[in-house]
């Protein structure tokens, strides 16, 4: 296969083109473990840019089930996450509506040559039932992207994306012509971990608060040309190490 023209960009998902939404954790983490919702009890961290497993067993817990029953209750979660998210379409679409300028940045970076797939810690069927919902799917590799499925631990997710890019084009990722954009401090640090370059997205954090982490770029929101220019000055930030 021709090898690709600009890089690689991988989206994290919520929080950065969609808003994260935590209701359809507490009404699947109520189903899978038999809770009231609002007995639910997120905890103190290890929610936002942790991996789906890593969550529900976490809050599991924190809402008073056992660690045992937790873990095993885990793999009932799926089905249940995805009948709640199943029943509540109408209300996804609603109230997680692509981020504005998100469609259009994953275009604009398809016109500039960029293959584009995502990194999350949502389980793969969540992730792409929502972004269909939203209606970005389609602009996206899934194929090549790493998914809370795939494994527990965040950091364990870029090895996904790099076995499934040579698979996919027969060449190994360059990680150096490769980009996370995220918005949560654990974005950056999966970045940081596997090499990768990473643009930080000031949808919940401030760009202050962003900018203490190290990120090789920060956008305001999800503009075209500013998300372009920011890529490809991660890039250039990665090659000048």
């Amino acid at each position: 296969m021709v090898e690709t023209n600009a890089g690689l960009v991988v989206w994290d998902v919520d929080g950065t083109l969609i808003p994260a939404d935590l209701r359809w954790l507490r009404r699947a983490v109520a189903r899978t473990y038999h809770l009231d919702e609002s007995a639910v009890v997120f905890p103190a961290s290890r929610v936002h840019g942790y991996t789906d497993e890593s969550i529900v067993i976490d809050t599991a817990i924190a809402s008073g089930v056992a660690e045992a029953t937790a873990e095993q209750g885990f793999g009932r979660y799926a089905d249940v996450l995805m009948d709640v998210m199943a029943k509540g379409k109408a209300e996804l679409a609603r109230d997680q509506a692509a981020y504005p300028g998100a469609a259009d940045t994953i275009a604009a970076l398809a016109e500039n040559g960029f293959v584009q797939t995502v990194l999350t810690g949502n389980l793969r069927v969540s992730a792409e039932f929502k972004l269909r919902v939203a209606g970005l799917a389609t602009g996206l590799d899934l194929d090549l992207g790493a998914f809370g499925s795939d494994a527990r631990e965040r950091f364990d997710l870029p090895a996904f994306v790099a076995n499934r890019f040579r698979a996919r084009f027969g060449y190994p990722l360059d990680p150096a012509r490769t980009v996370i954009i995220g918005d949560a401090p654990n974005d950056i640090a999966t970045a940081r971990h596997a090499g990768f370059g990473v643009v930080a997205v000031a949808h919940r954090l401030p760009a202050d608060e962003l900018a203490q982490l190290l990120p090789d770029a920060i956008v305001s929101r999800l503009e075209p040309d500013a998300v372009v220019q920011a890529i490809r000055g991660a890039m250039e930030s990665i090659n000048s190490r």
